[in-house]
């Protein structure tokens, strides 16, 4: 299993970004996946969640209105498009996804720091 996110960086209070988890070594379109983020000195918490097919999707309530979960089963990756960015969003976002022996498996994770 292999997860490599890409497309953090930095970003002003109000702005955008779109993070990318290219996935590889299962198969992924039957998996759900989700986001998850760090904050230095504070626990990972999950932020978002999608189904195998796309049908179903959750958000942490901080996030709701602002993040949307994606993915595209022909590209084998899983997207977070960020709007509304705030200073509180900045930290390290990881995607990951879970076997059906339930074993979670993580990327390596991106940053992501919004601040003027």
């Amino acid at each position: 299993v292999q997860l490599v996110e890409s497309g953090g960086g930095l970003a002003q209070p109000g702005g955008s970004l779109r993070l990318s988890c290219a996935a590889s070594g299962f198969r992924f379109s039957s998996s759900q996946m989700r986001w998850d983020r760090q904050a230095p000195g504070k626990e990972r918490e999950l932020v978002a969640h999608i189904t195998s097919t796309g049908s179903s999707t959750y958000y942490t309530d901080s996030v709701k209105g602002r993040f949307t979960i994606s993915r595209d089963n022909a590209k084998n990756t899983v997207y977070l498009q960020m709007n509304s960015l705030k200073p509180e969003d900045t930290a390290k976002y990881y995607c990951s996804t879970l076997d059906i022996w339930g074993r979670r498996y993580w990327g390596q994770g991106t940053q992501v720091t919004v601040s003027s």
